[in-house]
């Protein structure tokens, strides 16, 4: 009989299977750093929602293209507005649009997507399946600037633009995860109950979406906030207020002239917004998915 040197074997993945999403979550540095950023600018814009700070955004005073200063953190515009409180209402601005697009467009999605994969192979699959097709390929600034003037300049114009074009991609992926759990053995335990296919759908089978929900939504949020920018740089986006597109529209013109500071501040509080929420959305994906963490840990 040979004798052999037992070799010690890596449990980790697997006991990270059995943690909780927070439990996983706590153990990602990148993940809470993150998560730390978007509270911040959480808070900076309901300190504005609550009117604690930047409400004097659009005041003009007499000191043209000051720079930063005790009166004016990050110094003042070719008009004398402060940057710092343009900043600060700009970021509710950006959590307004993300939010409203983040909960319509998931929403919509998952109710799209759920019947689409509960009910794969019929007409009421192929119909939604040609709808998202069809949004799919319209190009998105066109449909967003056809959508706003249609709307003759609403201010939701570009709200409904995002939430019936980004609506497409949770919807696909619902789906798929539907057509899977619809053939579980829990929900064919359902239906030997008797019970119907509706009540299977939104009682059993979507609830075990919600990671995918949650991810997609924080997804769908920060793909707002980008794209608000975009569409309020090129003039399709926000028309009352500012946002950080409408600074960095603003900022061409002081760059020519030789300022900065607008420049500086609404492209430094998206990148960094930006930035922290990807971190924080793969931390979040890989806490409320630990087999596909494991798995690549294993590999």
């Amino acid at each position: 009989m040979i004798k052999g040197t037992a070799i010690p074997i890596n449990h980790q993945p697997l006991d990270r299977l059995h943690q909780s999403p927070w439990q996983r979550l706590r153990h990602d540095r990148w993940g809470l750093i993150g998560m730390a950023i978007v509270a911040v600018y959480g808070l900076m814009a309901t300190g504005v929602w609550w009117g604690w700070w930047g409400t004097d955004w659009s005041a003009i005073s007499a000191d043209f293209y000051a720079p930063a200063s005790w009166d004016h953190w990050l110094g003042t515009n070719a008009i004398g507005q402060d940057i710092a409180a343009r900043g600060l209402y700009a970021t509710r601005v950006a959590f307004e649009v993300g939010l409203v697009v983040a909960v319509l467009a998931t929403g919509l999605g998952v109710f799209m997507g759920a019947l689409a994969g509960f009910f794969s192979g019929t007409w009421l699959d192929a119909v939604i399946l040609w709808l998202m097709g069809v949004l799919d390929a319209i190009p998105f600034y066109l449909f967003v600037a056809a959508l706003a003037y249609a709307l003759q300049g609403h201010p939701l114009a570009m709200h409904i633009a995002m939430t019936l074009t980004f609506w497409t991609q949770v919807g696909r992926i619902i789906r798929a995860e539907v057509m899977v759990l619809k053939h579980m053995t829990f929900a064919e335990a359902a239906r030997a109950m008797g019970l119907k296919p509706l009540h299977i759908l939104w009682r059993h089978v979507l609830p075990n979406t919600s990671h995918l929900i949650t991810i997609q939504a924080t997804l769908v949020f920060v793909a707002a906030i980008k794209t608000e920018v975009i569409l309020s740089f090129l003039g399709l986006g926000i028309q009352q207020g500012i946002s950080w597109g409408l600074m960095l529209s603003e900022s061409v013109n002081d760059i020519q002239a030789g300022y900065f500071n607008n420049f500086m501040a609404a492209s430094g509080l998206l990148f960094i917004l930006i930035i922290a929420f990807n971190f924080f959305s793969d931390a979040l994906q890989d806490a409320l998915d630990p087999k596909m963490n494991g798995a690549h840990e294993l590999n």
